[in-house]
């Protein structure tokens, strides 16, 4: 092999893995269509969920998704973030219904221990309310077995029960391309049809297929101090503590979520095919490099998809 043709050869490897992909993930979604009366598609504007409204896309043609796409929105997410959310739902004319946390603290159904705490956890009771209200009976979400511990045993279609709780050991069993969809009345399904890709399939997805993502994902400079080995970005909800030093910094975002407990890593990565190249001499998953809330004990994620967090 020469150098001129290896480059080819790579290209096309990778490119029938990402076929293989996503057949696999279209098929998912057309089967979770075709299974359950009241679907909705998790969309948080997020490169994952992005990567599956691609997916959905071309499951059932532009402008066709045969189900809403629903955002649990914790008020401390990041404006690039919910801006492009908006603008992609409107840009496909796909219903977006979005629920927020702070209608469930107006409930008195969430409790905040202090004002200033992560809201992350506590998304699972207004999306499971959001469940109750508009009865659906599968959430497809963009989770990757390659994320975290916990992910990485949990099912492609995983059974929640009449309280959206999570049993790890109860799973049912998924041969071949038979899921059992069957479910009793309060129940429903998180169905995870990119459940097999990685980070770096996921990058390589976006970038072949060339798929519009938030600001923040590419390199951009931001005011950050560090903590606990990772960096904090300074706003008004994370503001520097006493004796942190707040520096200006190139960086990227790998994964968003909840301004209070996501970080940013050093990055020059202008655009995917940098990210891509990044992604491949990356050491450390994307939740282990950039979320706070993981690092509280080895049991966090398990803990809270055990109480219905996505």
């Amino acid at each position: 092999m020469n150098a001129r043709t290896e480059p080819q050869l790579l290209s096309r490897i990778s490119n029938r893995h990402l076929d293989a992909l996503e057949e696999e993930a279209i098929f998912i979604l057309r089967e979770v269509a075709g299974a359950f009366e009241r679907p909705a598609l998790l969309f948080s504007g997020g490169k994952d969920s992005l990567v599956m409204l691609k997916l959905a896309e071309k499951a059932f043609g532009s402008g066709r998704i045969p189900y809403p796409l629903l955002m649990v929105d914790t008020g401390h997410n990041f404006p690039e973030v919910t801006d492009f959310r908006d603008y992609r739902a409107q840009q496909l004319g796909a219903k977006l219904i979005v629920r927020t946390l702070e209608d469930s603290i107006a409930r008195g159904t969430v409790r905040l221990s202090r004002p200033d705490e992560s809201r992350n956890p506590h998304q699972s009771v207004t999306l499971l309310e959001a469940i109750e209200e508009f009865r659906f009976d599968a959430l497809i979400g963009g989770a990757r077995r390659d994320e975290e511990k916990a992910r990485a045993k949990e099912r492609i279609f995983s059974h929640r029960d009449s309280f959206g709780q999570w049993q790890p050991k109860a799973q049912r069993p998924e041969l071949w391309t038979l899921f059992n969809t069957r479910i009793q009345p309060g129940e429903h399904f998180r169905v995870f049809p990119i459940s097999n890709w990685t980070e770096l399939d996921v990058w390589q997805y976006i970038e072949r297929e060339q798929i519009e993502l938030p600001s923040i994902y590419y390199a951009h400079e931001r005011q950050v101090v560090e903590r606990r080995g990772l960096l904090v970005p300074v706003t008004e909800l994370t503001p520097p503590k006493a004796g942190e030093t707040v520096e200006t910094r190139t960086v990227r975002f790998r994964t968003v979520g909840d301004i209070t407990c996501t970080c940013p890593v050093e990055s020059d990565a202008a655009d995917a095919t940098d990210v891509v190249a990044e992604t491949l001499v990356a050491d450390v998953s994307e939740r282990g490099a950039t979320r706070m809330d993981d690092k509280t004990s080895d049991a966090s994620m398990e803990k809270r998809k055990k109480d219905g967090y996505f």
